[in-house]
């Protein structure tokens, strides 16, 4: 699937309209919280796709569905534990075990982890993949950012990925991003390895509900 230039239109709309909106509450113990999001890849001398992740989280258990994540017409499915604390700096863990099927298939133990102290963010979500029959496949795939908000709305900073989704000359893609928040609505635009004549873009929408 090609990332269209609609989908960077959606991002740039969204960005004018985030003007002060400050994220919504948490939502009371025991009710589940829903959140789906689509990350466009334009691939210079490759194929362009979508990647679709779908989540759902009610107190400690997060349930998970990915598209195209590890590999390209390969799916995965998570389970795992969420865990929170903090106060100055504020820590999220949550550890998972999937199953990936597809073009790529195995067993995967991941984790999503982040931290957050006043302006800066750290985040980063990473799996090792266990592949069915041919241990020549395992993989470790790993995405992580560095952020800076200089207000609730708005956030820029570093971006890093190992992926097997699409070849590269570089073992570690990375990248520079941009971001935006408004009310349940969250858009980013990175530029990986923006220093080769023609970087990877990645153009991403979430949505929670």
């Amino acid at each position: 699937m090609r990332a269209s230039p609609a989908a960077v239109a959606i991002v740039l709309c969204c960005a004018r309209l985030a003007a002060g909106q400050a994220p919504a509450a948490g939502p009371p113990a025991g009710d589940w919280t829903f959140a789906a999001s689509v990350y466009f890849y334009q691939v210079p001398d490759d194929d362009n796709y979508a990647q679709p992740t779908v989540t759902a989280d009610r107190d400690s258990l997060h349930l998970e569905a990915r598209f195209n994540y590890e590999d390209l017409d390969t799916g995965s499915a998570w389970i795992g534990y969420n865990l929170t604390g903090g106060k100055t700096v504020e820590w999220e863990l949550t550890p998972m075990l999937g199953g990936v099927f597809g073009n790529s298939a195995g067993i995967a133990p991941g984790y999503k982890g982040s931290l957050s102290w006043h302006r800066l963010g750290v985040s980063s979500e990473g799996e090792f993949l266990f592949a069915v029959g041919d241990a020549s496949e395992n993989f470790f795939y790993n995405w992580s950012e560095v952020a800076f908000a200089p207000a609730e709305w708005w956030r820029f900073g570093v971006a890093t990925q190992r992926t097997h989704a699409y070849a590269s000359d570089r073992e570690i893609q990375r990248g520079l991003f941009a971001g935006f928040t408004y009310r349940a609505l969250d858009s980013a635009v990175y530029v990986f390895n923006p220093d080769d004549s023609h970087p990877i873009v990645v153009v991403a929408v979430t949505v929670g509900f």
